[in-house]
């Protein structure tokens, strides 16, 4: 097989925003194999907790199995301890798992944000389990450069939801206009104490529509 298709699912945008009452992560969806795209419609948020989402870069099959993973102990602190595990617990978590496999590493760089007692919270996660909390913004991937020249332009610390929501649509948008292994459709997932919510591609269409280069 030509080594190109030896790499593996990866390259990848995503973004994590910080507002006061809410976590907004955001992602494209495709998958590359080389210079195959491999995916249209690469899954790359995932919901491990009711009020906790997890974004992925890197290697598919490697971020897959971690979703799984986290949402399992997720699940297990949740029925142990009869309530629902922090944010810095599953970045904790999470590090440690990949730093005890630092030798034969999960090829991920992760972002894990969400809303707990202490209120909205996001963290980055890279591959040999160094977690960092992000204060405001955060973007991951082959595309994170382009995402931070719109992210650190753009951002405030009072912005509404829907502003912040279009900022990370143009965010994914100019890494997607650059970076060859990001493209295809926008997920976005707004977290609050309230709800983990799941934009439909309709809002999202009008968002990429109407938001300026």
């Amino acid at each position: 097989m030509n080594e190109e298709y030896r790499e593996g699912l990866k390259g990848t945008t995503t973004v994590g925003l910080v507002l006061r009452d809410a976590v907004v992560l955001a992602s494209e969806m495709r998958a590359t194999m080389g210079s195959l795209i491999a995916s249209k419609k690469a899954k790359k948020i995932y919901q491990i907790a009711d009020k906790i989402g997890m974004t992925t870069a890197g290697g598919v099959g490697d971020a897959q199995q971690i979703a799984r993973l986290m949402t399992v102990e997720c699940s297990l602190y949740q029925i142990r301890r009869g309530r629902p595990i922090s944010i810095g617990a599953v970045s904790t978590l999470l590090s440690n798992v990949l730093n005890q496999n630092r030798y034969y590493p999960y090829y991920v760089q992760l972002l894990v944000g969400g809303v707990d007692e202490g209120g909205p919270k996001l963290y980055a996660v890279d591959a040999l389990g160094g977690a960092s909390r992000e204060e405001e913004l955060v973007a991951t991937g082959s595309g994170s450069p382009m995402a931070y020249g719109v992210l650190e332009d753009r951002y405030t610390t009072d912005l509404s939801e829907d502003e912040a929501v279009t900022l990370a649509v143009r965010a994914i948008r100019s890494a997607m206009k650059r970076d060859a292994g990001s493209g295809e459709g926008i997920h976005v997932v707004v977290i609050t104490k309230g709800a983990y919510s799941e934009l439909p591609e309709s809002e999202i269409a009008g968002l990429t529509t109407a938001s300026p280069a």
